[in-house]
């Protein structure tokens, strides 16, 4: 029930963006609000993808359910949630559609993958106490890993697709701008992760830590440099 449930959501959600879409004659992921129903969309879809291949994974859907509620409620009740207006100039170019769908659907890969993490941490814990469970933390794991394997290139190619946005739209590739910079220590993190996992020495739990800190990073570059950091990007915050 709980399953099927979440594909109802699911589908409502996906009919809801469509139906933006549709309004503003754009893709809807012009602003903040837009951005948090999209990351929202897909870490549900991508939990429902696994899930369909993966059942242990069904533990972690009170994690999954529960953060998009919240990413729902928060967008709804505290950001600005503007009408289907036509975009400012800079964002009036084909790389909306490339870069900010690259950027919402790592960031949505990504979440899934930190919640795998803080259930491998807290089911690992419960291992070394002697306790039984149901999924054993390896699992979880591993399938975090996965999705640390999809989500980095997607990651990547996005902050090289906004490199080249921006030479277009700013006349140069990289400024350090906070945005540019948030998103690249993002990306040095989640190398760190994917380099710890391959180098000997590093424990699970360990590298665990680094991919959360490194979600850490994302829900900051997305919720702080947006908000309250002034700079190029500032417009996305509204």
């Amino acid at each position: 029930m709980a399953v099927a449930a979440t594909i109802v959501g699911l589908l409502t959600h996906g009919t809801a963006m469509v139906g933006r879409w549709l309004d503003a004659g754009r893709a809807p992921w012009a602003n903040m609000y837009e951005f948090a129903i999209a990351v929202a969309f897909v870490t549900v879809a991508a939990f429902l993808v696994v899930l369909s291949r993966f059942p242990e994974v069904r533990a972690i859907g009170v994690l999954v359910t529960g953060l998009a509620a919240l990413v729902l409620y928060a967008a709804l009740a505290y950001l600005q949630v503007s009408p289907s207006a036509p975009l400012v100039p800079a964002l009036r170019s084909n790389w909306l559609l490339i870069h900010v769908f690259a950027a919402f659907l790592a960031g949505g890969i990504f979440t899934l993958a930190a919640m795998l993490s803080l259930a491998f941490m807290y089911v690992d814990r419960r291992e070394r106490d002697g306790v039984a469970v149901s999924v054993p933390a390896v699992r979880l794991d591993r399938l975090a890993r996965r999705l640390h394997d999809v989500a980095f290139p997607i990651w990547t190619f996005a902050v090289i697709a906004g490199a080249i946005w921006a030479e277009a739209a700013w006349g140069r590739y990289w400024g350090w701008d906070p945005k540019e910079t948030s998103a690249f220590v993002t990306w040095l993190l989640y190398a760190a992760y994917l380099h710890a996992r391959s180098t000997r020495g590093w424990s699970s739990r360990r590298t665990a830590k680094v991919a959360v800190l490194a979600w850490v990073s994302l829900i900051f570059n997305f919720c702080w440099i947006n908000l309250v950091v002034s700079g190029l990007h500032s417009y996305s915050g509204f």
